[in-house]
């Protein structure tokens, strides 16, 4: 911070006790401690910011790190990710009238894999609207961007992003969309900090991911997701966000949708 401190004279300058507490001496002793005061604070301001990105700690080392290979092989993933018996590929119709994206929106499809949804928001925000597919591999957003020229899908930005932030400007969007992803986020509290400085007053979160029951859900739910419902919701709220309610998609049975919305005074 710049401090602009401007000294005018007197044309005919008068003798001044040098005790008083209007004198020059005394002038540049408070200007002294206020300017060392704002510097305090700026300071202490960026070591709280530091602490907070250094307190939290990775919640799963290591997550990611297929997807941030630059050999990774974008065919092999859309044989798993695009295809109609996984249930969130499969009710991808159901899903986007639960997100009610309207034309002309801006939405991040956060962690976006291969694109299939952010295609899909393309075409629901028209030409007046923006998607960004944002994620971590370089070589999915490669895909995407590549998908897009293709097709001549010309409102779709690729934006990579980093373990603790989706890399967005603040309030830049009115939907944030999160599939099969939050149990990737390593860093939860700074990348829900990051989409709540993303969405714009009043905007939406919603957030599918699997149902982690124990005794009840299959063993690659159980070792692969982190935490269940609870826990997730209770991470997006803590983030500034309020719940609305969880949309039952009849195609689900491992998967949950739960829709937030940030407060429209914030």
């Amino acid at each position: 911070m710049n401090v602009c401190i401007e000294s005018r004279r007197a044309a005919q300058p008068t003798p001044v006790d040098a005790s008083s507490r209007f004198s020059p001496t005394a002038t540049a002793v408070r200007i002294g401690f206020a300017f060392a005061a704002v510097c305090l604070i700026c300071v202490t301001s960026a070591l709280a910011q530091d602490a907070t990105a250094a307190a939290e700690q990775s919640v799963k080392p290591g997550i990611n790190d297929q997807f941030v290979d630059p050999e990774l092989d974008v065919s092999e993933w859309m044989g798993r990710f695009e295809v109609e018996s996984r249930e969130v590929y499969a009710a991808r119709k159901d899903v986007l009238e639960a997100c009610g994206i309207r034309p002309g929106q801006s939405v991040a499809d956060i962690g976006a894999g291969t694109g299939f949804y952010s295609r899909l928001f393309a075409d629901a925000v028209g030409k007046e609207g923006w998607v960004f597919s944002v994620d971590i591999s370089p070589r999915f957003l490669e895909h995407i961007n590549t998908k897009a020229r293709e097709d001549n899908v010309h409102n779709l930005t690729g934006v990579l992003c980093s373990d603790r932030s989706v890399n967005l400007p603040p309030h830049s969007i009115d939907v944030a969309f999160i599939c099969d992803t939050y149990h990737h986020f390593e860093y939860p509290h700074l990348t829900v900090e990051s989409i709540y400085k993303a969405i714009k007053p009043g905007g939406a979160l919603i957030v599918i991911d699997f149902d982690r029951i124990p005794g009840k859900s299959r063993e690659f739910i159980l070792g692969h997701v982190r935490a269940g419902k609870q826990v997730f919701r209770s991470e997006i709220e803590k983030g500034g966000f309020e719940f609305v309610d969880e949309v039952q998609v009849p195609a689900f049975e491992e998967n949950y949708l739960l829709r937030f919305r940030k407060p429209a005074a914030s």
